[in-house]
């Protein structure tokens, strides 16, 4: 399987079985366009046919030669070697915990997944006893994994900073008892943040989510506090404290771009003016209904956008200037592990999240919905069956990710999201399928940039 396609003057083609990315002269690429395996050592006729009115004989015959070699060495049209490993997927040890600290929220965004907060239920905070008591269902189910990851989520997790400090403090404590190394996450909206929240985060945090939306006017148009009024003014002088003291810390400003700021580049570009450098500008995930949502009709905008700041960001880093965005960030040498690959983040496996009660979930956006409780803390219980179908739904369980070219980037792409938009975990929800396949082509493009720049 192979995905060819022209961007940014290069002419690109990845083989999806190998990871192998090929930039390839105008005959070459359009020779690609005629092949199809198995190939023979002669070029076929029926290429002959199709170019030679185009370009010369020898230059045909030549570059046919080259492509066989890549076809020789697995990296043009390369047999998919994914598919029997695929079927062989097993439930694996938890890892990782998403822990609801709060179900309540001092902002009312117009477009959170989690009913601004409290997931469709009662607002509530979680008690230290079930923070204590999930770092032992953590500890019970990761088995033989050692490096644990525990995320602090709401709501906002701020509302009970108590907790937070609690739970840290207990796990700390059981690490060398149990031959356990906790790393921990915390997402917030900064409006509690102060110098002794800051200072404790930038301490005890791995990584630290900061979520705001864009320019002010962006910004306070969705994410509004409970008497209305926005809230950047706010909360964007906390977040530059923060990443001032962090160093070398990782953490990242997070952004939702809507159907109102389809000029989301311009987001991305303000927040690396005002001094980030690690950046995430997702598309919001709605109801086509709502006056915000991404809808198909959005899509050429939206392709135009990414398009635009991949330019953009290589016009910089030939000034010196770079910064992160997060859908750009791509390794071709190694990449992820391949199961990785086959299953993607590992909800419902290898990561559950825990709501203040003490019900176990999937993932944080499975909270709430119907069916999809598999555990509970207090007595270390979780769903196998539930386990070990997560475990099996990789791309190849996925009729629709199977024949894709971007699978094993997306992985399937986000389980809880192909429920509600596509009415199953295994079918994709195609809107998000086609945004994930431009940022990939965007990203592939500026790799190939960065080794082999086009001279203007």
């Amino acid at each position: 399987m192979i995905h060819s396609y022209s961007l940014g003057g290069y002419n690109i083609v990845l083989d999806v079985h190998s990871g192998a990315v090929h930039l390839l002269d105008e005959l070459s690429f359009k020779m690609v366009s005629l092949l199809a395996p198995p190939l023979s050592e002669e070029c076929p006729q029926q290429v002959l046919y199709a170019l030679q009115g185009e370009y010369p004989l020898s230059d045909i015959v030549e570059s046919y030669a080259e492509l066989y070699e890549l076809y020789k060495e697995d990296q043009l049209f390369s047999a998919d070697t994914y598919d029997e490993f695929a079927g062989k997927m097993v439930s694996s040890p938890i890892k990782a915990m998403c822990l609801h600290v709060a179900h309540d929220c001092n902002l009312r965004c117009k477009y959170c997944f989690a009913g601004t907060g409290n997931y469709s239920g009662q607002r509530s905070v979680m008690p230290i006893e079930v923070g204590k008591k999930a770092v032992d269902y953590l500890i019970h189910h990761s088995e033989g994994r050692r490096n644990l990851e525990v995320d602090f989520f709401g709501g906002e997790p701020l509302l009970n900073f108590e907790l937070v400090r609690a739970v840290v403090e207990y796990a700390r404590s059981l690490e060398r008892e149990h031959n356990k190394k906790f790393r921990f996450t915390v997402t917030t909206n900064g409006v509690l943040l102060d110098d002794e929240k800051i200072d404790f985060i930038n301490r005890e945090m791995y990584n630290v989510v900061l979520s705001v939306d864009g320019r002010k006017e962006v910004n306070d148009r969705v994410r509004a506090r409970v008497d209305g009024s926005g809230c950047y003014d706010l909360i964007m002088p906390k977040f530059k404290r923060l990443v001032e003291r962090r160093g070398d810390g990782q953490y990242y400003v997070r952004g939702t771009f809507t159907s109102y700021n389809l000029d989301f580049s311009e987001d991305v570009l303000h927040f690396y003016r005002e001094g980030f450098d690690q950046i995430s500008v997702e598309p919001v995930v709605a109801p086509a209904t709502a006056d915000y949502a991404i809808r198909e009709e959005h899509l050429p905008r939206i392709f135009e956008e990414y398009e635009r700041l991949a330019r953009t960001m290589l016009e910089m880093r030939g000034r010196g200037e770079r910064f992160n965005f997060f859908h750009f960030m791509l390794d071709l040498d190694q990449g992820p592990c391949a199961i990785k690959r086959l299953r993607g983040c590992g909800c419902g496996n290898e990561y559950v999240a825990i709501t203040p009660d003490g019900d176990v979930y999937p993932c944080h956006q499975f909270v709430g919905l119907d069916g999809w409780k598999m555990g509970s803390v207090y007595d270390l219980s979780v769903d196998r069956s539930m386990k070990e179908d997560f475990a099996k739904a990789t791309v190849y369980d996925k009729p629709q990710c199977k024949e894709c070219w971007a699978k094993f980037y997306c992985s399937g792409g986000c389980n809880a999201n192909n429920l509600q938009y596509g009415g199953s975990v295994r079918t994709p929800y195609t809107l998000t399928c086609e945004l994930e396949k431009k940022r990939l082509e965007c990203a592939i493009m500026m790799k190939a940039a960065e080794l082999e720049p086009i001279e203007v």
